[in-house]
């Protein structure tokens, strides 16, 4: 591959082999084929300094910070704006050719590549979020197996304690054998809660310590599991002009169908950062549930806002200011005030 005339290598990720695509300065291909893990990383340490473009996925910032440490500008192109350039057939040669092309475009929208710490952070709140939903998935199955035998409790970890003492009453008309696969269950699901408190528990610890989780969590609505979702998945916040622009990006504005000069909205777009998205959401209608709960709020616009709109909607138009409160806190360092 030579190296003198390549000013951006465009790069299909994938486990084993990499699709290395050369693009010279005035846009043409000059080479296209696959690489090993090893014959890449080479690469990018001989190669002179240029661009390396690459689709947003789960190794491109490991990628792109390794592409960095050479000298090399990375431009992380989002798979939705990479897709249109595909041409006909998709393969590891065409979808190359895609990512170069797309990363050249003037008005294309990059990723920052994320740092390992950030990214350590992603793997804290993923781990916590799965432990979750395995221990729901126990909940439920133990819920379901005991119901065939009359023994029906609420859904939620706060009904565990009715199954277990069915379990324990022998009196109750149950089979041992079911007897003991129920305390399988109860013991695995208390293995899973132990270990979700402690996360939970160093995830509120680091927003004591660290002084933009503590400033996120002074917003109603955002807990510590949140605002480390925030640290975790979202951009330098400074990167965007206004929080509405943060909110758009998280998916939490209505989808556009305007033509003609004819402005038409719809439902929320959905598009961007699934995770804090819903959290925020989440976190929204436990607010929304307080004020139902108390008959009223010191902020005018949210009492008005639940007195006339369905609790759902009012969540997720409070989740977009929650945006907008995030990107405000973050960018001018102040703890949030109400007004």
């Amino acid at each position: 591959m030579t190296k003198t005339k390549i000013s951006m290598l465009a790069i299909d990720l994938a486990k084993g082999s990499f699709q290395v695509c050369a693009v010279g300065s005035n846009g043409a291909v000059l080479s296209n084929r696959a690489m090993s893990r090893t014959r890449l990383a080479s690469l990018l340490a001989e190669q002179p300094v240029s661009v390396v473009a690459m689709e947003a996925c789960a190794t491109s910032h490991h990628w792109g910070r390794i592409a960095q440490a050479h000298g090399h500008e990375v431009r992380i192109v989002p798979a939705a704006y990479v897709k249109p350039f595909v041409k006909r057939q998709k393969n590891d040669r065409a979808d190359a050719e895609a990512i170069a092309e797309a990363a050249m475009r003037p008005t294309m929208r990059f990723v920052a590549v994320k740092s390992a710490e950030t990214q350590a952070r992603a793997v804290a709140f993923r781990t916590h979020q799965c432990l979750v939903r395995q221990r729901t998935q126990l909940i439920n199955a133990l819920r379901g197996h005991l119901a065939e035998f009359g023994l029906v409790a609420p859904k939620g970890p706060a009904s565990l304690k009715l199954l277990e003492n069915a379990l324990d009453d022998e009196t109750t008309d149950l089979p041992d054998p079911v007897r003991k696969m129920g305390r399988v269950y109860l013991e695995q699901i208390a293995n899973l809660t132990e270990v979700i408190e402690r996360i939970a528990a160093e995830l509120e610890a680091a927003t004591k310590t660290d002084e933009e989780l503590r400033r996120l969590c002074t917003i109603p609505g955002i807990g510590p599991v949140t605002a480390g979702a925030v640290a975790a998945f979202a951009p330098d916040l400074d990167t965007f002009d206004t929080g509405r622009n943060f909110a758009a990006w998280l998916g939490l504005v209505p989808r556009q169908r305007s033509t003609g000069g004819k402005t038409k909205l719809g439902s929320v777009s959905k598009m961007g950062q699934t995770d804090i998205r819903r959290l925020l959401i989440v976190g929204a209608m436990s607010v929304i549930r307080w004020v139902v709960r108390k008959g009223g709020s010191p902020n005018r616009w949210l009492a008005a806002l639940v007195a006339r709109k369905p609790k759902m909607v009012a969540a997720v138009a409070l989740a977009n200011k929650m945006a907008r409160m995030i990107w405000a806190v973050t960018t001018k360092r102040e703890d949030y005030r109400m007004a």
